[in-house]
């Protein structure tokens, strides 16, 4: 293998697949690796953690093909600090040879046919097809309300929910549950039934980190496996086992409470009352029966008190003291899409829930502390 390829194009090509590395443990160190495939005009770079799988194509001058795996790390210090826009790479003998202008190492590789071979997905036919920046933008909408868990992993990720005309996003981690719809006008899609498959967290997160918002992304599974292609890049990742659970149940209908609050208003007072919340980040919300204004309260026993009042529009009845942890709050605040929001609430053992005004695609489901 001997090529010529510009700094840029092959810093920006080892960020998109490191992620993916694996441990590198005793059995299988080439898993830390990268693996450098040069053809055409053309290297492919591809990291695998055997979970997760990332090929990344980046353009070069070809001089002749071949392949290589080496260490990312030390390869990825030497682009990411080299002072020379180009870089000419040759491998001899299983060792990489990088070379500028005013500098020369020599890296050594390991054959790249001993590098774990990249799963493919058998349904190669159908597909659902959809913007980039779209689609990033609603899974934002529910990340923050999944979380790796041990005791539950069919939870540790977000749920896919493909119904033809609608493509439902949802995670939890049982204290939180967000959920997002893209209507099929964003997207187009030609299989034939509906599925339900759950997304591990990392997956998801990968997705976010590497995919531009200029291109269109196109989803294939099988029963195992999930891909996300776009022009040049590529992610595999195996599925979580076990059926997500059936949340509808949980989803109020209706309301002791309902308020009509601004939602910068309550943002930024949430982030001001928290300031003397407790170690479970708690605050207490109040609202009087003949009051125009929603009461937001905490107390630190080392620190002090404080209390923020904001106009709401109230529906049904007061309450008092309900507790919340303001950081699962302002999570479900923040990814709501309107001026105003409505905050339903059933007093302080019961689900509250977040939405937006104008908006019906995005609700967000959060349980009250007990204190």
């Amino acid at each position: 293998m001997k090529l010529i390829v510009l700094k840029t194009n092959l810093k920006e090509g080892l960020s998109a697949v490191e992620k993916a590395i694996g441990d590198g443990s005793a059995k299988l160190p080439i898993l830390k690796n990268v693996l450098l495939k040069a053809q055409g005009n053309k290297i492919k770079l591809t990291t695998t953690n055997l979970e997760l799988g990332i090929e990344k194509i980046v353009s070069a001058k070809i001089i002749k093909d071949g392949g290589i795996t080496i260490p990312l790390s030390t390869f990825h210090n030497l682009v990411s600090n080299s002072d020379n826009e180009k870089i000419n790479l040759e491998v001899k003998d299983d060792n990489l040879t990088f070379k500028t202008d005013n500098y020369e190492a020599k890296i050594q590789g390991i054959k790249e046919e001993e590098f774990p071979i990249m799963p493919k997905i058998d349904n190669k036919d159908s597909f659902i097809e959809i913007k980039s920046e779209i689609f990033k933008e609603y899974l934002n909408r529910v990340v923050n309300a999944a979380q790796v868990s041990e005791i539950r992993p069919e939870i540790s990720g977000v749920l896919l929910d493909f119904q033809i005309t609608l493509l439902k996003l949802a995670a939890t981690d049982s204290f939180r549950l967000a959920e997002a719809t893209i209507i099929d006008k964003y997207f187009k899609s030609n299989f034939k039934q509906g599925f339900k498959i759950t997304i591990p967290l990392k997956t998801v997160q990968e997705v976010l980190r590497i995919f531009p918002d200029d291109q269109y992304i196109k989803i294939g599974i099988d029963p195992n496996q999930i891909l996300f292609a776009s022009d040049g890049l590529e992610l595999i990742s195996r599925l979580i086992d076990g059926n997500y659970p059936d949340y509808d149940q949980i989803i109020p209908q209706d309301f002791d409470t309902e308020l009509n609050i601004k939602k910068d208003s309550l943002v930024g007072a949430i982030k001001l009352v928290s300031n003397f919340s407790g170690k479970i980040n708690d605050i207490k919300l109040r609202f009087a029966d003949d009051s125009k204004n929603l009461e937001i309260y905490s107390a630190n026993s080392q620190l002090g008190e404080n209390n923020y009042f904001i106009p709401a529009k109230m529906t049904g009845v007061g309450f008092e003291d309900v507790s919340f942890n303001w950081r699962y709050l302002l999570d479900g605040l923040k990814t709501t899409n309107s001026e105003n929001v409505i905050f339903g609430l059933n007093g302080d053992n019961r689900p509250a829930i977040i939405k937006s005004t104008s908006d019906n695609s995005y609700f967000y489901i959060l349980m009250p502390i007990k204190v």
